[in-house]
């Protein structure tokens, strides 16, 4: 079953809108990695490699270093904005979560979306059977489209 949810011009599931959580802290996990690998390179003494040819060259005024902490000074700006977007998206979407009225269907979307549990996790948690867990979660995405379509129509107003 696909949920549509509505937003200006393009159409994106109720899955997909749930699931841009999980995305945005792959990405900030990602960014983060880059970052370490940076301090580590930062803190590296570069080698010589006596096989090539020597040219002479003018020296570009900067320690060879400087390049590498722009760029993490830069991607630290990045990661900072990032996260903030997170815990923005994360507060209303878990808000949009806990306006649904029923409580199996609250704590399913919770468990999968902002906990990013399985479905097998969730069951035993739950004390369902995984086919219950299933039907739940897919009448709990139905009806948090009528919140979601629900609350783009009051932001329109």
């Amino acid at each position: 079953m696909k949920v549509q949810v509505r937003k200006g011009s393009c159409t994106m599931r109720a899955k997909e809108y749930l699931q841009q959580l999980r995305r945005l802290d792959t990405v900030i996990d990602q960014k983060i990695k880059e970052l370490d690998d940076l301090k580590v390179k930062s803190t590296c003494i570069g080698g010589f490699d006596y096989s090539k040819e020597r040219v002479q060259t003018s020296p570009s005024g900067d320690a060879p270093y400087v390049r590498t902490v722009s760029r993490m000074i830069d991607l630290n700006e990045e990661i900072n904005r990032d996260i903030d977007d997170f815990v923005d998206r994360k507060h209303k979407i878990i808000n949009e979560i806990q306006s649904l009225e029923n409580p199996d269907e609250i704590a399913m979307l919770y468990k999968r979306y902002v906990e990013y549990k399985t479905f097998e996790k969730i069951a035993v948690e739950m004390n369902f059977t995984i086919r219950n867990i299933y039907f739940i979660h897919g009448r709990a995405l139905k009806n948090f489209e009528t919140i979601i379509l629900h609350c783009i129509d009051e932001e329109k107003k």
